[in-house]
This record gives structure tokens, C-alpha cells and sequence, in this order.
């Protein structure tokens, strides 16, 4: 049986986006981006990398700076919830050091920030109960090809038929551009493409090898290979005709 991590990891290279959803993922990655330089100081104090930070402060509160990270609930009141007692907080920063620092999972103490294990880090910082169900967390998922419905409307209460309407962390950090294939875990660019046809790819050289890329574009390839074919067979006959041509046009000599 597949670990979270490899669950996770197969899950991310199999995501795709919706046209529809492309510009959603987008906004929400333009704001976090916003706030870089918050995460950063974070990250800084932490270890926990700046991207996983903010995902977390969209997930648990549309990046309310007024919140406390481990739960969304206000900054300047004792917690109630899932982490309970914690705060109150003067910033936001001290808060979120405290959540990554000292709550469940303990992100601070986590070494490993390659997709697979950042995933699973995400998804137990919302709870496993997906995992234990046996389907995609839409913590993680919402908004992308791998989370259809499913969702949790209270703590241990369960619907199958409920769609969680907010975007999932790992189609934001598609459009972030956190992840490529150099070294595991290192922030990079990467090209999101959000057009009018069926599907949106994140295409980076970790998500989307070149033979996935040629499965999922087989009939546009083999048109271009027909269309350069043609474009061969119509220069080799004018080729041709202008040399019959200069054969006829010029006399024989003898």
C-alpha cells in the first residue's frame, strides 16, 4: 500500500487545473505573494518555508492577518479549537512561529520539503481523516482534477455528498512555481498555463515529464507532422516544375 507521500506525489503529477478554475488558483497566488516578505520572516525564525506558510494562512483564514495560523481564529483571544490554548498573540508573526513551533505536526521540525513529503505535511496539518477514508484531502485538492466531493462540515462529522469550495493548497502552489526538477524542495519559476481549452497544465519539468506531455497533445503532434509533411511535398513539386522548366527553356547544344 502507497505511502501518504507517494499518494500525494502521484496525485501531483496527475493534477490538472481547469480553465475555469485557472484564474481563481491565480488571484489567490498573486495575494500570497503579497505577503512574501511576512512568510519570509517567518521562514526565517522557523525553517518552515515561506510558500507552505502561506498556503496554510489561506486554508485556515483567506490570509487574515488577524488570525492565528494553527486555526483561524482571532489573534487576540485564547483558541477553543484544534490547537485549544494557544494565544492570545500580539502579531501575527508570533503567532504563526508558535503554531509551526510548538503545535501538531510540528512543521518546524520537518526536514524533508521535497512535493510528496510537503503534501503530507499539509494534510496532517488539517487532519488525516481523508487519508483514513481513502480519498483525496480537499485541503489539498479542491479545485483541481483529484478532488471531486467529500468534505468534513464539522469536527469528526463527515458528509460524502459536500464540495469544499475553497482552493486546495497544491493547485496554489502550482501557480506559485515552488517546485522543479533541480534540486528537491528548491523554490523555482515555473510556467502556468491557464487558456480557454479543456484543461490548464501546470507545466514544470517535475509535474509533467515530456512523454506525458505528448500523450495528453498526441492529436495536435501528429497534425503538425502531417502539416510539415505537406509543406515538404508542396516545396519538392515546385522545386521540380521550376527545373523542367529551365530544361525546356534552355536549347540543347551540339
Amino acid at each position: 500500500m502507497a505511502t501518504l507521500k507517494e499518494l500525494n506525489k502521484q496525485r501531483w503529477d496527475n493534477c490538472r487545473i481547469s480553465a475555469d478554475n485557472g484564474p481563481r488558483f491565480k488571484a489567490v497566488a498573486d495575494r500570497i505573494l503579497l505577503y512574501k516578505t511576512r512568510y519570509q520572516a517567518v521562514e526565517k525564525t522557523t525553517g518552515v518555508p515561506w510558500w507552505f506558510i502561506g498556503v496554510v494562512h489561506y486554508r485556515e483564514s483567506n490570509l487574515n492577518f488577524d488570525t492565528y495560523l494553527g486555526n483561524g481564529q482571532a489573534l487576540n483571544k485564547k483558541t477553543t479549537i484544534v490547537p485549544k490554548g494557544r494565544g492570545p498573540f500580539t502579531t501575527w508573526e508570533e503567532g504563526a512561529v508558535d503554531a509551526l513551533t510548538n503545535c501538531a505536526p510540528y512543521a518546524a521540525k520537518n526536514k524533508d520539503w521535497s512535493i510528496g513529503a510537503s503534501l503530507e505535511l499539509l494534510e496532517k496539518y488539517n487532519g488525516l481523516g481523508y487519508f483514513n477514508k481513502g480519498i483525496p484531502s480537499p485541503y489539498l485538492w479542491a479545485g483541481t482534477n483529484q478532488y471531486a466531493q467529500g468534505k468534513y462540515i464539522a469536527d469528526g462529522k463527515f458528509s460524502a455528498t459536500a464540495v469544499d469550495k475553497q482552493l486546495g493548497c497544491a493547485g496554489i502552489l502550482k501557480f506559485l512555481g515552488v517546485f522543479k526538477s533541480v534540486p528537491i524542495g528548491a523554490a523555482a519559476t515555473a510556467a502556468v498555463i491557464a487558456t480557454g481549452g479543456a484543461t490548464a497544465v501546470a507545466a514544470t519539468a517535475s509535474d509533467q515529464s515530456w512523454w506525458n506531455w505528448a500523450t495528453d497533445h498526441w492529436f495536435l503532434i501528429l497534425l503538425g507532422v502531417a502539416a510539415t509533411a505537406f509543406i515538404i511535398d508542396l516545396a519538392l513539386a515546385v522545386y521540380n516544375n521550376e527545373k523542367n522548366a529551365l530544361k525546356v527553356d534552355k536549347p540543347d547544344v551540339g
